[in-house]
């Protein structure tokens, strides 16, 4: 995938019956389906059964099983509540007989209402001043672990940029804090907001966990340590758009029991909050 418009062609299902939908994987440089990719595509089976212009605020998911890339997933959404101003759905999603994945959604209708938000971090570099992924590579890429460099060498629909560089080769204990820039490639200027929406958390379900591994960069790795999504949730707060840059700004408050958790806000470049996530994923060392 190289812009958005390979994006949409696995985001965007196919229906199948009522309320239900076909998805099909690409491969983002893991051997499983991509987490933000099922994400995204049982937001876009939900949003198909909401016909009251009602907009998501909120999402709540669990992964159950690792996906087959070369296997359709069919996604089977419960309508659960259309109430005066808040819709609820639940979706499914099967390979074959086994359920992989589960998700809850709400849409709000648009009110008026008071309104604050935190600032984003007034020292952050900007974008033009760093190193994407694939730059990152040309620089770097010999002195990279083989699964990092496989990972980084992916063509991809967005582009990232880290505030700052980590030297695997140093063993050094880091700041469980994670900064990063991210630009759609591609033209988004007609997308609607739900779309965008299913965009973002394709998007969002990059990084996040990168930080639970930083304040135990000593000892482990991408190499060494098995990870996974085990549960995603997001909050939407503000329309955006993705013509220009926009930041991940993650920490990860605590790592035990082989869990990493780890938390983030969503800015746009002018610092306005759009959404919050957070996630626990398996950090299982490997004997």
């Amino acid at each position: 995938m190289k812009t958005v418009s390979d994006l949409l062609e696995i985001l965007i299902l196919e229906e199948i019956g009522e309320n239900q939908f076909n998805g099909l994987s690409k491969n983002v440089g893991s051997p499983n389906v991509f987490g933000g990719q099922v994400l995204a595509q049982a937001l876009n089976a939900a949003n198909r059964t909401i016909l009251n212009e009602r907009i998501l605020h909120s999402m709540h998911a669990y992964f159950l099983e690792t996906g087959n890339l070369n296997i359709p997933i069919t996604y089977q959404v419960s309508i659960i509540r259309d109430g005066g101003s808040f819709s609820t759905r639940r979706v499914t999603a099967i390979q074959g007989e086994i359920t992989i994945f589960i998700l809850a959604a709400s849409f709000h209708k648009r009110q008026d209402g008071h309104e604050h938000q935190i600032e984003m971090k007034s020292n952050v570099i900007p974008p033009e001043d760093l190193q994407s992924w694939s730059e990152m590579v040309e620089l770097y890429g010999e002195f990279l672990p083989d699964k990092v460099l496989t990972f980084l060498q992916m063509e991809r629909p967005i582009d990232f940029k880290p505030t700052e560089l980590f030297n695997p080769m140093e063993k050094k204990d880091l700041p469980p804090f994670l900064d990063v820039w991210f630009k759609l490639k591609g033209d988004s200027s007609k997308l609607d907001l739900a779309t965008r929406q299913q965009i973002l958390t394709y998007i969002s379900d990059y990084n996040v966990l990168s930080a639970a591994l930083l304040p135990h960069a000593s000892k482990a790795h991408y190499g060494n340590t098995q990870m996974a999504s085990l549960d995603h949730s997001m909050w939407f707060f503000r329309d955006f758009d993705f013509n220009d840059w926009m930041l991940f700004s993650i920490e990860s408050p605590s790592t035990s029991n082989a869990r990493g958790f780890a938390k983030g806000d969503i800015f746009s470049r002018e610092g306005k909050l759009i959404a919050s996530v957070a996630q626990e994923g398996l950090m299982r060392p490997m004997k």
